[in-house]
């Protein structure tokens, strides 16, 4: 049985494919492939594979046909199709076994489809033939245009390179159909400045172009496929190259001439002006130094490095009167240049700058800038010690006044020179250290200092002594010729060459002296006994005359004086136990002073206390009434009075808050009483003098009030009074009747006082 694959025409060319036995496309081939030492076996179909072109206009695209030889035509086989896309994409007729294609097909998408195709009898549903698989293939057409992925293009180059950039298109089609994917780059715009080879996309510079003058440009670039022939798509991209900044440029100075001024009185250091130069580069390649020609010994010039200015210091200090004017010559040239870049760099800009030097008022100035002088001590009062000089620098040369800054033992006068005020000692100060002021007479403003040291300088006038305090002892049978202490001395003055004392026993000590001394000659000395025993109830106490010499000049004696003790000592002959038992005693009558001290002391305070609490016991109570409750009590009474003479229906007790009764004063008449209560509505507060009596008293009572906080506090107090003048209006306690009393005056105190003039004259009326 054999299977026919018919295909129709492609591209106008007739494709025939033969027809091979199903017993040929059934048989089982083993291939045995020798790889190592194993076999794989290879069941292999005879397949075929159909073309499809893509994007086909029609919906029913017919692609071929599926024959079994075994088909004699009578309609009874039933043709299937199995695999990916069978029944969505491709379909076959199941009675002649044409293919069709229903959906349009991009190559681009996919390219390849396997399909199966099968042979069933439709009477018996079984299989005629075995499966037999067959690939469809989607021929590619150029529908697809060049396109630039990377975009937009960005290319960064130094001036004056020859190569820019690569720009590369992609084309979808398939590179193996024909000229669909091959490739031809063309420049639309950036002529003539750029060119581009057309196979590969590199961009070149084709002239070279100074960054200086413009430092970007948008070149266009076109990719055609089918290398160009007609029908080719295109694609086009924009490339934006920028030129990026070499140093082939100098700095250059635009002034030829710099003026800048400098006062003498500006310290080394200041910055007293700025020059500049252009570079017309950017970045690292405009960055410059300056530097002086002549290597002034004046000035200097850094380089700001933010600015890339020149900033002009003064390198010493400039004096008006020796020069007033100075011209320097300045450099720049740039940090960093190439070596192939050089050739732009060979001479260096130059200019010129003027410094004028301003005069200013300037303090003195010493000859010396310190000034050292010796004088002996014990020198007489206005000995002289030295002098100091100091002039004005300026023109005018103004006279000088001097003057010691804190001294009290030295002086001095207008001519500079220093005496002393006061005897020296050098053994309580060997060196002073003043300070001279120099002031000018014409303008007090300028003054300046300078060191003056003094040494006093060593006379010996202070006699060795003992170097310590030398408490010693000797056992009653000590023997002759034993060592009982040896000594040492000092010498506060100071020598040039080394101390060296003499030590001698005085001539009553040496003609009847139970001891002996004998130099060292090393500035020590030692004492031994000079007869054998010695008895601790008839002597128990040796005195000792030690004469000390020093080798000064003049030589001076001191006479020290060495207690001995006599011990009875130990069985060990130690002279310890003495020391101890002293040590004991002393420390023992210390102790007895300190608790003594003590006791005194906690006496005292008991006392103080005593006496405190007495006078707090003692003290009267200044205010009585401060106990009692000065808040406001309100009683309310629902009930109406009978009168002057009923006291049943309250208590007139409570209305008497206070244990101090007013005196009742005499009642003036009832004009004078209004127009005194006229008056003194007037004033605001109580009176002066009462109101400080008041405060006194409370401020006094707080000062001694055991129970006050420790701290400042703020007390607030509520000040009655002392009274009204009128008395009580209140009717509990008048014993004085109004009937007799005129009311006529109330018309004559003003309007205020017209209504109640009406009732009370209304009132006297009535009752008459």
């Amino acid at each position: 049985m054999n299977y026919c694959f018919l295909l129709p025409l492609m591209l106008g060319i007739p494709l025939i494919w033969p027809c091979f036995t199903a017993s040929e496309s059934s048989k089982t081939e083993e291939v045995k492939h020798q790889a190592g030492s194993h076999l794989r076996v290879k069941r292999g179909w005879m397949w075929n594979q159909f073309f499809v072109p893509e994007e086909m206009n029609k919906t029913d695209y017919h692609i071929g046909q599926l024959r079994s030889d075994l088909d004699n035509g009578n309609n009874s086989f039933q043709y299937k199709l199995l695999g990916a896309g069978a029944g969505s994409i491709f379909v076959i007729d199941e009675r002649t076994g044409d293919i069709y294609a229903i959906q349009k097909l991009d190559r681009e998408e996919r390219s390849l489809y396997t399909l199966r195709a099968q042979v069933i009898d439709s009477t018996t549903g079984r299989a005629v033939e075995p499966e037999s698989e067959f690939v469809i293939r989607v021929s590619d057409i150029n529908d697809n245009e060049p396109k630039f992925l990377d975009e937009p293009y960005e290319a960064i180059v130094p001036e004056m390179s020859p190569e820019v950039i690569q720009v590369t298109a992609t084309d979808a089609d398939d590179p193996a159909s024909g000229n669909n994917a091959r490739l031809l780059y063309s420049l639309l715009q950036g002529q003539p400045y750029f060119s581009i080879e057309p196979t590969t996309g590199v961009i070149r510079i084709s002239s070279k172009m100074d960054r200086e003058l413009q430092d970007e440009y948008w070149v266009i670039i076109q990719a055609k496929d089918m290398i160009g022939l007609p029908g080719a798509l295109s694609g086009t991209t924009s490339v934006l190259i920028k030129l990026s900044d070499v140093n082939d440029n100098k700095p250059i100075f635009k002034e030829r001439l710099y003026r800048l001024t400098v006062s003498e009185s500006a310290p080394t250091g200041t910055s007293i002006g700025r020059i500049m130069a252009y570079d017309n580069d950017i970045g690292e390649n405009a960055e410059m130094d300056y530097s002086i020609e002549d290597d002034s010994q004046t000035f200097d010039i850094i380089t700001n490095n933010e600015t890339q200015e020149g900033i002009v210091i003064l390198k010493k200090k400039v004096d008006f009167e020796h020069q007033n004017h100075y011209l320097i010559r300045a450099n720049v040239k740039n940090r960093h240049v190439a070596e192939h870049l050089m050739e732009y760099h060979v001479e260096a800009s130059t200019t010129f700058v003027r410094v004028q030097v301003e005069d200013e008022d300037e303090p003195p100035v010493f000859l010396l800038p310190y000034y050292l002088f010796e004088i002996l001590e014990e020198s007489p009062h206005g000995s002289f010690v030295g002098m100091v000089s100091a002039t004005d620098p300026d023109q005018r040369k103004s006279p000088i006044r001097y003057s010691i800054t804190r001294s009290k033992v030295f002086s001095i006068d207008d001519n500079g020179t220093i005496i002393t005020t006061n005897p020296l000692d050098r053994e309580i100060s060997a060196w002073y250290n003043l300070s001279i002021t120099a002031t000018e007479k014409y303008n007090v403003q300028q003054i300046s200092a300078v060191p003056v040291y003094v040494q006093v300088l060593n006379i010996n006038d202070h006699a060795p002594e003992f170097s310590e305090y030398y408490d010693s002892y000797v056992c009653e049978n000590a023997g002759s010729g034993q060592v009982i202490q040896t000594i040492s001395a000092v010498d506060r003055d100071e020598s040039v060459e080394d101390h060296h004392f003499y030590f001698n026993l005085s001539v009553e000590d040496t003609k009847n002296s139970s001891f002996i001394i004998i130099d060292n000659e090393d500035n020590t000395a030692v004492i031994l006994t000079n007869r054998t025993g010695f008895s601790l109830q008839e002597e128990p106490v040796f005195y000792i005359s030690v004469l000390i010499a020093d080798n000064g000049i003049p030589s001076l004696t001191s006479t020290n004086t060495l207690t001995i003790h006599i011990c009875d000592c130990d069985d060990y002959g130690s002279t310890q136990t003495c020391r101890d038992k002293d040590l004991l005693l002393s420390m023992g009558f210390r102790t007895e002073v300190i608790l003594a001290i003590l006791i005194s002391i906690m006496i005292i305070f008991g006392f103080i206390f005593l006496i405190l609490g007495l006078k707090q016991r003692r003290k009267p109570t200044l205010f009585p009434e401060k106990g009692e409750d000065f808040r406001e009590n309100i009683f309310r009474y629902d009930d109406e009075g009978g009168g002057e003479e009923d006291t049943e229906a309250f208590d007139i007790v409570q209305l008497r808050s206070s244990t101090i009764m007013r005196e009742r004063k005499t009642r003036k008449t009832a004009a004078a009483e209004i127009r005194s209560l006229y008056r003194q509505s007037l004033q605001v507060g109580p009176d002066s003098a009462i109101f400080r009596k008041f405060i006194l008293e409370k401020l006094e009572e707080a000062n001694t009030d055991p129970c006050a906080p420790p701290f400042d506090s703020l007390q607030t107090y509520a000040f009655e009074g002392t009274g009204s003048l009128a008395g009580s209006l209140s009717s509990l306690g008048s014993a004085v009747s109004d009937q007799d009393e005129n009311y006529d005056y109330l018309n004559e105190l003003g309007p205020r006082f017209k209504r109640l003039a009406c009732m009370f004259g209304s009132a006297m009326q009535s009752n008459n």
